[in-house]
């Protein structure tokens, strides 16, 4: 997803609820902007960036609900009628019901001329769609009326400029309730609400522009945000220079446990991966049958082959942080292996079937502990909370806050705006990422960037949110040279190596 801000350097880092946005502009009318100001800074942002990204269009069509979004939306329309740019609202409700600053945005658009028509059997078939429909205040399934005239727009094929929100998007979950607009641009203003950048979101509002309306920055100071958005260039701050004397004793080394038989190039992805994040060391621990094929694909990797985990603990002496879970299976060898790991007291980071053997209670139930990162997709999220994969993908922000309370240490709930609950900070959403990611090997590979991140001294705060950022990051950078359709997990590999070379020089 692509995003800007129109007056400052970078999309805002702080993410906020709808509740917390609302805060924000109670408090800035009360610092002395009126609220019919905001709201023409509001609609004037948005009809500028229209006309940015859709220069001359033939007509415009506002679609207006019955809130202040709508006010926002009737603002655009007056600007447009005094371009001279055809332009029309269609209303879903009665125009006269809206109350405050919205009835006062619809008077300035019935000044300007503009027409206004009920939702008619057909929509636009020319130029550009406005939503300004629903709104931050959505809390249930969209209404039949907001429904059908999301349809219509849907069904249009023209480009969307939603206002704020794309309608029938929750802004705090990221959630789909029920039926959205799919917009080709969003335009969001003065809190950057936390569910366009995970769940649904990424996907509904096309690119994502932040407009501050010139709210000072004294009122974002009295309303803490509980959520940031990765950025990568700072994140790679935490990792420590190397020593021109160092030594590869100096940076750890990295075990991977996996590899059941059938599933060996998840577990050597992994460790191939943990090599080129930095570890000192990798090992492998795996199927005796995997030990020639990774040996052969990376001669730098120790490769061990075990049949038992009474075989895996004197090869568990010299590690110090293990990767638990690429190809690992479920079978009897799967939770030897993983109640090896577990009983070690090491660094650990549990993924893949590691996580389901956890749900299962097999071996037994592990207590939280603050030495672990967990990466679950929403399937192995849901099973670690007993829920069903709806309803995490319902709340992506509750479900990573409760695995987190729940088991300790940091949790990666992977997905579409994959996010980071750590015991220290605030909850952290990676925006970056792509669809080319959805295929095999993918979490193998995030598994072993974590474990060398861990094994150089990251903690695991760091680790988690570091390594995320570079897991979706390499594959934006991957995807220009195979594209979306194409991308494997291993075209990661050489793109983590590129962002690295921005970590500090030598000391």
């Amino acid at each position: 997803m692509k995003l800007t801000s129109v007056d400052a350097p970078e999309f805002p880092r702080t993410l906020y609820t709808a509740e917390q946005t609302r805060q924000l502009d109670k408090r800035a009318i009360a610092g002395g902007i009126p609220g019919i100001q905001l709201m023409k800074r509001a609609g004037r942002a948005a009809f500028e960036q229209l006309l940015q990204r859709f220069p001359g269009p033939a007509a415009i069509t506002v679609y207006c609900g019955g809130g202040n979004n709508a006010g926002d939306g009737y603002v655009i329309a007056g600007l447009a009628a005094q371009r001279r740019i055809p332009v029309r609202v269609i209303a879903v409700g009665d125009p006269q019901k809206l109350t405050g600053e919205a009835a006062e945005a619809r008077d300035y658009a019935l000044q300007e001329g503009v027409d206004v028509n009920a939702l008619p059997e057909r929509g636009p078939e020319e130029g550009v769609i406005v939503d300004a429909l629903l709104g931050t205040g959505i809390s249930g399934e969209v209404r039949p009326a907001y429904a059908e005239a999301i349809a219509q727009i849907n069904q249009s094929a023209l480009p969307v400029l939603a206002v704020d929100v794309p309608s029938g998007l929750n802004a705090d979950t990221g959630t789909e309730m029920g039926t959205a607009v799919r917009a080709a641009l969003t335009v969001t203003f003065i809190g950057a609400k936390r569910g366009l950048l995970t769940g649904r979101g990424l996907a509904l509002c096309g690119e994502l522009v932040f407009a501050g309306l010139g709210v000072p920055e004294a009122v974002y100071a009295e309303v803490p945000g509980e959520c940031h958005r990765f950025e990568l260039a700072e994140a790679l701050a935490a990792l420590p220079a190397r020593a021109v004397d160092a030594h590869k004793g100096d940076f750890g080394h990295v075990m991977i446990i996996g590899g059941d038989t059938g599933y060996g190039g998840a577990a050597i992805m992994a460790a191939e991966a943990a090599a080129r994040t930095g570890a000192g060391l990798v090992s492998l621990a795996t199927r005796p049958e995997h030990v020639a094929p990774a040996l052969t694909r990376r001669p730098e990797i120790m490769v061990c082959g075990v049949t038992s985990g009474q075989e895996l603990e004197p090869w568990l002496a010299r590690p110090t942080v293990l990767v638990v879970g690429p190809g690992l299976g479920q079978s009897p060898w799967s939770e030897q292996m993983l109640q090896q790991a577990l009983q070690s007291g090491l660094p650990l980071v549990l993924d893949a079937d590691a996580l389901n053997l956890l749900a299962a209670q097999r071996p037994a139930v592990a207590e939280a502990r603050d030495n672990w990162v967990l990466t679950p997709h929403p399937g192995e999220a849901a099973r670690l909370l007993q829920s069903v994969t709806s309803e995490v993908q319902r709340d992506r922000f509750a479900a990573v806050a409760a695995l987190q309370k729940r088991f300790g240490g940091a949790v990666i709930l992977k997905g579409s705006g994959s996010l980071v609950a750590t015991p220290e900070g605030p909850l952290e959403v990676i925006s970056a990422g792509n669809p080319g990611m959805a295929s095999g090997g993918m979490g193998d590979v995030l598994s072993g960037i974590l474990g060398g991140l861990l094994a150089q001294g990251l903690s695991v705060d760091r680790a988690a949110a570091l390594g995320a950022g570079l897991h979706a990051e390499s594959a934006d950078l991957a995807v220009g040279d195979w594209g979306e359709r194409s991308l494997l997990a291993t075209d990661l590999i050489p793109a983590l190596c590129q962002l690295l070379q921005a970590e500090p020089g030598h000391v």
